[in-house]
């Protein structure tokens, strides 16, 4: 018998935080467990506290009778049960998390780590410094940088830019003008538009920025604009990508077409079920991926991954996991080690910290 139970947990920022199309003050975790034969799994997302609803009142029911090993038919079973709750969006979050709690109990009974039940392609996993909100000033976006580059030996950075909708464009490249002067030469520069430009008003930034090898321009425009982004990825030097609201594989295979990496968030695309098949999906195209945030919960996924790219080491979900979870690793010299020493995914909750930011 297998259970699933979910609670949300709102966590502050530590500054204000935004982008070209959003701002925020807190972030949602909705933590799911499933239990089975005395074993806990747990998986996480990143999103509307309604999820821990989902996970209870539609997904529990239909699960409690499978065998906590056969993921692929609770993987399936689940899918079916959230049809008509609207799958792309607040029940594939559920989903997701569910599934990943899933996979970290099947590991945790057999006693395995969750990155050798899956099979490594390889222990250190490579990622990227993400950050450098619009809500930051000069100083805050300096030190942010510098520390990650300098302090950390993370070797490629981004910042975000389209600021105001797209609306301050000269705020937009003097903020990379000086993110290229806080890290320097050697390392990469990525930046995030998170769809606030319109197809040419995009080409134009890029242009304007040619001089400071900007390697990856994520969301020019909008992820929705599939032919603006093919417009926009062949007329730019930078690799254009997108993918991070990708909650099923037929999105990702519209998508391959018009972009030169694909990003997928195992907390929305189905979890590390949905993250597999989205990353063979991709390489069938060509392609590789890159894992959009919640760094810890993409870990073992992205160690079992042939064609990663790299994964997302963002601001606040790793400040989020420090907090909330023992076992996290750091991400010095530019990669972060899979765990392969302890059971599941190797972290262990903590509710006594967690308390405090319970959504009730």
């Amino acid at each position: 018998m297998i259970r699933l139970s979910a609670a949300a947990y709102q966590i502050p920022t530590d500054a204000p935080e935004g982008d070209g199309t959003l701002a925020w003050s807190s972030t949602t975790l909705v933590l799911v467990r499933a239990d089975a034969d005395g074993n806990s799994g747990i998986g996480w997302t990143y999103g509307p506290s309604a999820a821990a609803a989902v996970v209870t009142d539609l997904l529990d029911p239909v699960v409690t009778d499978l065998d906590p090993d056969d993921v692929p038919a609770i993987w399936s079973v689940m899918r079916r049960q959230v049809r008509n709750a609207g799958r792309p969006g607040v029940a594939g979050l559920a989903l997701s998390a569910a599934d990943c709690a899933v996979w970290d109990l099947k590991a945790r009974r057999h006693d395995l780590p969750l990155a050798r039940l899956l099979g490594t392609v390889r222990r250190q996993v490579p990622v990227y410094g993400s950050g450098g909100f619009t809500t930051y000033d000069d100083e805050r976006q300096h030190r942010q940088l510098a520390d990650w580059v300098h302090g950390n030996g993370i070797p490629r950075v981004k910042i975000k830019i389209g600021e105001s909708g797209g609306n301050d464009v000269p705020r937009d490249l003097g903020r990379i003008v000086a993110a290229r002067r806080t890290i320097g030469d050697d390392a990469e520069l990525y930046v995030d538009a998170n769809g606030a430009y319109q197809r040419k008003q995009a080409i134009r930034v890029a242009g304007a920025v040619a001089d400071l090898d900007v390697r990856w321009f994520e969301e020019p425009v909008s992820s929705d604009d599939l032919v603006g982004l093919g417009l926009v990825r062949d007329r730019v030097w930078a690799d254009v990508a997108a993918g991070e609201y990708g909650f099923d594989l037929p999105y990702f295979h519209r998508m391959a077409p018009y972009v030169d990496c694909l990003q997928i968030d195992v907390t929305r695309c189905g979890g590390i079920t949905g993250f597999l098949r989205a990353a063979a999906v991709a390489e069938a195209a060509g392609l590789e991926v890159s894992a959009h945030c919640a760094p810890h919960q993409h870990l073992p996924v992205a160690a079992a991954t042939p064609n990663l790219r790299h994964l997302e080491w963002f601001h606040d979900h790793v400040r989020i996991e420090s907090m909330l979870f023992d076992g996290t690793g750091p991400a010095t010299g530019g990669s972060v080690r899979a765990v392969v020493d302890r059971p599941g995914n190797g972290l262990e909750f903590r509710p006594e910290q967690a308390a405090r930011y319970r959504v009730t």
